[in-house]
């Protein structure tokens, strides 16, 4: 029996302009949570772009302190998993494990804990939930033993240009730990950090804004 050359791909007219993930995220190993592999994951709290884009599963880390009602909009609206952001930097303590819970309640995949978390609030964050923590890490010193002791699933590191350099010293030793990482703009800069041993992606679409421009522009010359 002849394997398929081709994966078939079905799409409609209205929505054939999705945002799509670049092609090297694909190379990625994935990490499979409770059965689901996960490769790609949108970085972004913009639900119009959450309802149409290809990526396996939505980052939803923002610049404030988070809030239950954001997090039950976006796990609501999206039809793909989500990983909230339930704070680590000025949300600490009993609201980190206060909302860690709640996102759980309401659907998530997992939770995102910013780089400040201490390694006890972490814990208990863990210990309060049975869905995985995912621990940011944005410095090269970072103690990532601590950080897995401390109930740690995943890794999420987001070390802007340094990132690749980061995940490869963190692979070299821990060969088995599940790491996430920003991987830039480009499909070299992706398959650069996969190469460096990341398991999935983050990737950070353009604005609505930005996308809406290429439409505009497309119009005017019609």
């Amino acid at each position: 029996m002849e394997k398929a050359t081709s994966i078939p791909r079905i799409g409609s007219k209205l929505r054939k302009n999705i945002l799509r993930m670049p092609e090297a995220v694909f190379q990625a190993s994935g990490i499979v949570i409770n059965g689901r592999r996960i490769k790609s994951c949108v970085f972004t709290t913009d639900l119009a772009i959450i309802r149409n884009c290809d990526a396996d599963a939505v980052f939803a880390v923002y610049p404030f302190t988070p809030q239950q009602v954001i997090s039950d909009a976006i796990i609501k609206a999206s039809y793909i998993p989500v990983f909230c952001g339930v704070g680590g930097g000025t949300t600490q303590g009993l609201r980190t494990v206060s909302l860690a819970k709640d996102v759980e309640m309401q659907g998530a995949m997992g939770v995102v804990l910013n780089a400040p978390i201490s390694n006890p609030n972490m814990l208990a964050v863990s210990m309060a939930i049975d869905i995985p923590v995912v621990a940011t890490v944005t410095r090269m010193d970072t103690d990532i033993r601590a950080r897995l002791d401390a109930g740690a699933s995943i890794l999420n590191v987001a070390c802007a240009d340094r990132t690749a350099d980061i995940v490869r010293k963190i692979r070299e030793g821990f060969p088995d730990v599940p790491i996430i990482a920003s991987g830039g703009k480009t499909n070299e800069t992706i398959s650069r950090t996969i190469e460096a041993g990341a398991n999935a992606i983050t990737y950070t679409p353009p604005s609505t804004q930005e996308l809406f421009k290429q439409i505009m522009a497309g119009y005017r010359d019609e």
